[in-house]
Order: structure tokens, then sequence, then C-alpha cells
């Protein structure tokens, strides 16, 4: 059999049995061990898998995410997401959609703290679908809103996935999250229009909540003080270049810490939770990263990646014909496939070609974040959709999916916009040192 053949079915094989709900992490190292066993050797093979688990575990730059995890996971037990949307709902919750609005901004702002989607939804479900419930917002919208809007977690820096791509690819992580500074506010006042829309065209769905004076509203803004002081020390120092994303992290988990601690908003049972959920999610990503290594591996010896390079860069189609092709795979990919094992498996395909088109890395890991987006809403996979209806147990999991449909099509609008307008993600990486 061919090397060809054998990573042709090495991937058969991989996509066939994610369906049978193992984790991807061991499937990716289960068939990178065997691939690379039967075109080279089974010895060699035990010394790839040894090296690569070690590789990976001890690797300094993925330090990084336990860090930025250990963050979001403080915020969350000390309260910061719920007083983030209480602030957010006394400015603007009386508008039409305004507790929809609320949400997408409380998940931004969360986003800028926590770097993980799953996370981002499954904290702004707890926090703010009781309060939409209160006040008779139809259960699509309610639950549309916060699945969408949690997957604003992977493209708001910190983001775990711009940590693994700019690891995979060597590029600088600063810049990476930097760079996803304006997508992801581009992106949030998408969804608001989206909501907008939605709510003038059926009024029924979001009734307007009581206005609050304006007392309340400058008494409610100590909520958004937590998480400004945050992302201006984390992303602040790393714009200006006064230390490096893991430091960023460490400083940024500390910070978090000690304002838990200083405003007694922190119980020893929710640090405890924090920490362990911290272990439990980051164990999760290394084990994908460390699958994904062997996985990539014995791609590498089958010379498939470098194959489909050559044969999309032979097409005689303009350079924006090819990113549209490559987009189109992430679209379908990520309907069935979790975004991070999506990116471990396709990067080494698609970044030498992107490369070789003359895109820059920096945009392209945008993009790529924006489309595995729409994979974490949409079926069958749609992590975020089970995370919010794990929440909404009340609600049938089809009226989620016809939810996030409006947002859907804003993720697709945002992500047609950076392919004309690069700039929106390039811009700001180009201002630092």
């Amino acid at each position: 059999m061919s090397p060809t053949t054998a990573g042709l079915i090495g991937i058969a094989a991989l996509l066939l049995l994610i369906f049978s709900r193992m984790p991807v992490g061991f499937l990716m190292a289960l068939i990178g061990f065997v691939g690379f066993g039967y075109l080279i050797s089974f010895d060699a093979s035990l010394n790839l898998i040894a090296k690569d688990i070690f590789s990976v575990f001890g690797s300094y730059n993925l330090t990084v995410i336990p860090l930025f995890v250990l963050m979001g996971q403080i915020s969350f037990h000390a309260g910061i997401s719920s007083r983030l949307f209480d602030t957010a709902n006394k400015f603007i919750g009386h508008l039409p959609g305004g507790l929809a609005i609320a949400t997408i901004g409380a998940c931004a702002c969360f986003a800028a703290i926590c770097g993980s989607t799953n996370a981002t939804a499954a904290t702004m479900a707890a926090a703010t679908l009781p309060e939409m419930k209160r006040y008779n917002y139809k259960p699509m919208l309610a639950t549309g809103v916060v699945a969408a809007g949690g997957s604003l977690g992977i493209l708001i820096p910190p983001s775990v996935i711009f940590i693994v791509y700019g690891i995979m690819t060597e590029q600088s992580i600063g810049k990476l999250f930097v760079a996803g500074l304006m997508p992801g506010l581009v992106l949030s006042l998408l969804f608001i229009i989206s909501i907008v829309i939605w709510v003038r065209i059926k009024p029924d769905l979001a009734p307007k909540s009581p206005k609050t004076g304006f007392k309340e509203k400058m008494a409610s803004l100590s909520g958004l003080i937590e998480t400004l002081l945050l992302f201006l020390l984390v992303m602040g120092g790393l714009f200006a270049g006064f230390f490096t994303p893991t430091e960023a992290g460490a400083i940024g988990a500390f910070g978090t810490l000690i304002l838990a601690v200083v405003r007694r908003n922190l119980t020893l049972q929710g640090f405890v939770t924090s920490v362990f959920e911290t272990t439990r999610i980051t164990c999760m990503i290394l084990v994908i990263v460390a699958g994904a290594t062997i996985f990539g591996h014995f791609l590498a010896i089958t010379r498939i990646p470098f194959d489909i390079a050559n044969q999309i860069s032979e097409f005689q189609l303009p350079p924006y014909a090819i990113m549209f092709l490559i987009i189109l795979v992430y679209l379908i990919g990520g309907c069935f496939i979790d975004a991070l094992a999506l990116i471990m498996l396709t990067v080494p395909i698609f970044y030498p070609v992107v490369n070789q088109l003359g895109y820059d890395p920096l945009w392209f890991g945008v993009i790529i974040v924006m489309v595995t987006q729409i994979g974490v809403i949409t079926p069958p996979v749609g992590i975020n959709v089970y995370v919010v209806s794990g929440v909404a147990r009340d609600v049938p999991l089809h009226v989620i999916f016809k939810g996030i449909v409006p947002f859907l099509i804003a993720l697709i609008a945002g992500t047609l916009l950076l392919i004309p307008f690069p700039q929106i993600a390039t811009f700001l990486p180009g201002l630092m040192r």
C-alpha cells in the first residue's frame, strides 16, 4: 500500500470514529501511531509517541493555556460574569431586545478574560437565561443569543485557538491576540444588528424591561470596572510589549484572584472548583494537541499535506477563489469536528498554501477562528448549542438551533467582510513593537 493510500485510509478512519464519541485526542494518537508504525516501523512509532507526548506536555509555550483558563474560571466563580450582565442590563435592558443586546455585550466582555467558547456560553447561559425568562423573552431568541454570543470566547482575546494556531505556525501569540480585537468588536456589532432587525420583525420575541434610573446605572458600573481592569492589564501589557503571552496569562490569573479576594466574592469551594475545572480543561486541550501532533507526523510521511498544497496552488484560479475553497472546507468540517481538533488537522495542510498565495498569516488565523465559530453553533456538533441546552433543559434542541440562524448569517457576513478588508485584523498588530 502506498503512503498516500495509507494516509487517506487513516483520515477516513478518523472521521468515521469521531462519530463513535471517542475522545478525538486519543483517536488521532491511535491512528497516527498505527499509520506511522505501518509505514515506518512500530519501534519508531513507539519512540514517536513518547517524544511527542513529552514535548507537548513539557512545552513552555503551552503553559499559557492553563493560565488563561484559570483566569476565566476564577472570574466565573467570583461572580464577575453576573455583574457584567447586570451592568449591561441596567443601561440597555429597556430597549427592544435590550436584554439580548446586553447578553452580547456581557459575552464580549467575559470573552476578554476567558478564552474559551464553551466556558463563555456556559457562564452566560447561567447568568442571563433566568433574567430573559423572567421578562418573557421567547426561548428561541434567549438561547440563540447565548449560544452565538458564547462563540466570541475564541475570537476576542485571550483565545485558546489563537494560542494553538500561533504555536503551530510560529506566529506571535501576542499579535494574534491583538488581531482578534477589531474583528471581535465588528462581530459583536453584527450580532446586535441581527437582534434589532429580528425584534423589529417579531416584536413579541422580546418584551421591554423596566427602565432604570441614572443612580442605578452609575451604581452598576462597578460590575464593569473589574473586567476593564483585567483587560487593560493583560491586553495593554501585551500591546505595549511589557510582557509575553505566558506572563500575561500569569498576571491575568493572579490579578483576577486578587480582585476576587479583595471583593470577597470567591469562596474556598469556588477556588477549588476553579482549579479542578482548569486542570480538566487543560488536560483535554493538551491531549488533543498531543494526539494531533502524532497524527500530523503520520500525515507528513504520507506527503498528503504537501500534495494537497501543490494541487491547490496549481489550480488556474485567482488567490481569492482558492481562499474561498479553503474557507468552504472549514465551514463543512466545523459542522462535524470540534474546533480545536479541526485546527490541528487542517492548519498543517492549508498554512503552506496560504503562505504561497501571499496572504498574511495573522489574517488567516483570524479567518480560521471566525469560520470555526460557525462550527460551534451549527449541527450536528454545535457544541455551544448543547452547552446552552444543558442549562436550559426545558427548551427543545431544535428551538435553540432555530434561534442561532440570524447569528449564523451575521457570522458569515463578518467572515466575508474580512476578505476585502483584511485591515480589520491586521491594523492593530501592525502598530505593535
